[in-house]
């Protein structure tokens, strides 16, 4: 078998990925969308977005909305090329064996 790849520690993450993956199919999303689509609580979700964004993956944006405090998140260009490189980590991890999910009889 040749060399099994690297999955990036920082996406590997379950909450990491999640929060890559949702941002992914979005221009930009406020912290209590993500904080209610991961169901994550709000130190451990604020945790795994400053990991994400000292490496570059997000940027975050804060602002006032009619005096209300609103967090804003991207993702950048080096978070997405590095989530397409753990998608194909993982996809050769796998090899022909990920063919063969979700079809058993």
């Amino acid at each position: 078998m040749s060399e099994l790849p690297e999955l990036n520690p920082v996406i590997h993450g379950k909450l990491r990925l999640a929060l890559l993956s949702l941002l992914l199919g979005v221009d930009a999303a406020e912290f209590t969308w993500l904080r209610a689509r991961t169901g994550s609580t709000d130190g451990n979700l604020g945790a795994q977005l400053m990991k994400l964004e000292e490496a570059g993956y997000v940027t975050v944006e804060k602002r006032f909305v009619r005096r209300k405090p609103q967090t804003l998140y991207r993702m950048t260009e080096a978070g997405r090329a590095a989530l397409a490189e753990y998608v194909a980590a993982l996809k050769q991890l796998l090899g022909g064996e990920a063919k063969g999910l979700g079809t058993r009889d």
